[in-house]
């Protein structure tokens, strides 16, 4: 693809933020912009360079950054690049404004093979003091800049971020030329090293751990949703969004800060660091406003307590066992913003004693401590149903033995014809149809199941009066195989990591199989099936999962705007990991809801990592 150029415009405009004194002396050395090149690793690496020439616009605990005296019409060739040396500014008295002549060392640097490397100056030694006090500001991005790229991030994806197979090429190793126009990455290391600042800034996620805080600026952006985050859609990753990391003046990013924030105007150097192009601001971000109602409203979805008006709600409540400080804020979240549903759908029930690293499968006293809890805060006398896993067999924390499980109405829903299989028993469908165990588990030793859980599967009647049998149905639990050992959506990598995708994939065909072999024998059988599939919709596992099963997913039977799709927040993303599909039978008059009770909160209030839904199903019609 042709340069994009910097118009003389503006690169008169850049010369004036420099503001350089006369006397700065023009060098035919190499410029920063040299240094940098047009993709992603310097031509000069490994090399000692001389004379190069700067204004100082930050510093940081390790080092400083320069912005080029002599800039050139490439928006690819960045014109600022870091100066590695933790006592290079103390011992040369050096501060922001000051003109310098340096030489040193062009380096590579990342802290992992997985990341994409920094172009850095190493052992730096100061050539001459031009002049003090120089104008420095800022690149506003989207007005000095180019608008980030709202949909691609590499050219080596092909086309789409989550594509399979992944991890076919290497940024080091491909080092393709920066097309900042097209793609998130290279918009953003076309501005490595540079000082910017992020307009009317918006927080997209909750921060990490160290208060890394995903933002979006006054740029165009896309995926939208009503709470200001951005979701994940087809093909479309948000690669325009970018991340803010440590104060440089030491301070610390607030942890409280919740999607959709408005933040206060943020200044800072565009770095790359822990797999992730990031803006290290001058001093710590700011939150102006939070978006209003802090909770979302609880469900609209209510039984109508008979077979064509049956709710399902669908809920992985995390790693739950008896003693969880959050067991009691899981049976408020069912009773007041899922109202009760008739039948629950549960991910990430462990066994009796948590995480105690023992013999111990059994989950009754979790379950039974949580339907009390339920029943304590207004709800039913909820009845359960679960099979136990092979100890320390289906991943999740070490000794916690986690399991799908079933809460249901019994008044209301039962089991039809109970036979419950066991750990390694392989559940059918026979003649009716109906199962070899109900409840059982698809095909347990199955290696697609390896230190995953095994889709728990139930056929269930509705009842009428007097306890009549008014309609049938098939459910499917699942909860697939984690993300697990994924790298950054910015790394190496291209296309990155889907960590653990080959896995969810024979896990999706077994289940979707099974599904199948329920229609072999009934084409209108009613079938659900929820839960945490660990994957989005596009990704090759579901979008084969719903051409071999048959089924429906119902955020598009309930016609839910694609941007309001979402149960979890990762990295930038508001994004899907759970889901309902429903059969042809069950299309008519289908509801269904996201109840965004933990992605709207702050990480303290957080109960769960995953939202809850809710769904409305005629079953008997």
């Amino acid at each position: 693809m042709e340069a994009e150029h910097i118009g003389l415009a503006t690169m008169a405009s850049l010369l004036r933020l420099v503001g350089l004194a006369a006397s700065v002396a023009v060098s035919s050395a190499l410029t920063i912009a040299e240094i940098n090149g047009n993709k992603f690793l310097s031509p000069y690496s490994g090399q000692t360079v001389s004379n190069v020439t700067g204004v100082v616009t930050a510093k940081g605990p390790d080092g400083i950054w320069i912005r080029s005296t002599k800039p050139d019409r490439d928006a690819r060739t960045s014109e600022s690049i870091y100066v590695f040396g933790a006592k290079f500014a103390s011992t040369n008295n050096l501060t922001v404004g000051d003109a310098i002549s340096i030489g040193g060392k062009v380096s590579e640097y990342r802290s992992s093979k997985a990341y994409v490397y920094l172009t850095e100056l190493a052992s730096p030694t100061l050539e001459e003091k031009l002049s003090s006090g120089n104008t420095v500001k800022a690149l506003v991005i989207g007005k000095d800049t180019s608008d980030p790229p709202t949909q691609q991030f590499s050219s080596l994806d092909g086309g789409f971020v989550f594509g399979v197979p992944n991890n076919v090429s290497l940024i080091s190793v491909a080092n393709p030329v920066l097309e900042p126009k097209e793609y998130g990455m290279d918009f953003w290391e076309s501005l490595s090293g540079e000082l910017v600042t992020v307009r009317k800034p918006t927080a997209v996620n909750k921060p990490n751990n160290y208060g890394d805080t995903w933002v979006i600026g006054d740029w165009k952006v896309t995926g939208r949703n009503g709470r200001d985050g951005l979701t994940q859609t087809e093909k479309d990753a948000n690669p325009e969004t970018i991340i803010i990391g440590s104060p440089l003046d030491g301070t610390s990013n607030p942890s409280t800060t919740k999607l959709g924030d408005d933040l206060e105007e943020i200044t800072g150097i565009v770095t790359q660091a822990f797999g992730f192009y990031r803006i290290l601001p001058t001093t710590a971000i700011k939150v102006k406003k939070s978006q209003k109602p802090a909770l979302p409203s609880a469900t609209k979805l209510k039984s109508d307590g008979k077979c064509n008006g049956i709710t399902f709600g669908a809920y992985n409540v995390e790693n739950l066992s008896p003693n969880s400080s959050h067991l009691g804020a899981i049976a408020s979240h069912i009773v007041n913003y899922l109202k009760s549903p008739d039948l629950v759908f549960l991910q990430e029930v462990q066994d009796d004693n948590g995480p105690t690293n023992d013999a111990i499968v059994s989950a009754n006293l979790t379950l039974s401590t949580l339907a009390a809890a339920i029943a304590n805060s207004g709800g039913p006398q909820y009845a359960f149903t679960d099979v136990d896993p092979v100890d320390d067999q289906d991943g999740g924390a070490p000794g916690g033995n986690i399991r799908t499980a079933y809460f249901y109405k019994p008044s209301l829903i039962r089991l039809y014809k109970p036979n419950p299989g066991g750990s390694l028993d392989a559940n059918e469908v026979l003649a009716g149809p109906t199962l070899k165990y109900n409840p059982g588990l698809i095909d347990p030793t199955n290696e697609a199941w390896t230190a995953s859980r095994k889709p728990l599967v139930a056929q269930w009647e509705a009842l009428g009066k007097k306890g009549k049998s008014e309609g049938k149905f098939f459910t499917v639990n699942v909860h697939f195989g984690s993300k697990g050992g994924s790298s950054s959506i910015q790394g190496d990598a291209r296309p990155p990591v889907n960590g653990g995708v080959e896995d969810r994939q024979a896990q999706a065909d077994l289940t979707a199989n099974f599904v199948k072999s329920i229609f072999a024998k009934d084409k209108n059988a009613r079938v659900i099936t929820a839960g945490d599939f660990n994957e989005f919709i596009s990704v090759a596992p579901l979008k084969s999962y719903v051409q071999t099963s048959g089924l429906n997913d119902l955020d598009a039977v309930a016609n839910i705007k694609p941007v309001e799709r979402y149960t979890y927040l990762f990295d930038m993303q508001a994004q899907q990991l759970d889901h309902m599909f429903i059969s042809n039978s069950l299309k008519k008059h289908a509801q269904y809801e996201h109840i965004h009770i933990n992605t709207w909160v702050d990480k303290a209030a957080q109960i769960s990592d995953h939202d809850p839904s809710v769904a409305k199903l005629d079953v008997c019609s």
